[in-house]
């Protein structure tokens, strides 16, 4: 693969490195609150993404319109931040 190809899977890269960071959180380490925080915000940054970068630098992050993309992620990242913020605190 070229390193052209390389960029253009960087940034679906990152929102999966976020996304599977806060999974981890949630299911691995027990970490409900902070996990789904994590999930919630990966969401939104790869709404961010879609938003501001060209899509033919956006490789798999690019599914349908901008506008579409953008909204379904926006919605999931801001329903498991709230979903988040209303988890007890548990010692």
């Amino acid at each position: 693969m070229s390193a052209r190809r390389y960029l253009t899977e960087l940034p679906g890269a990152c929102v999966l490195l976020v996304v599977a960071t806060g999974l981890f959180g949630a299911g691995v380490l027990h970490a409900w609150r902070v996990g789904t925080l994590v999930l919630g915000l990966g969401f939104c940054l790869g709404a961010a993404l879609r938003l501001t970068l060209p899509a033919r630098q956006l490789g798999l992050l690019v599914v349908r319109s901008r506008g579409v993309d953008a909204a379904v992620l926006l919605v999931l990242g801001f329903a498991l931040v709230v979903l988040a913020n209303t988890i007890p605190v548990t010692n």
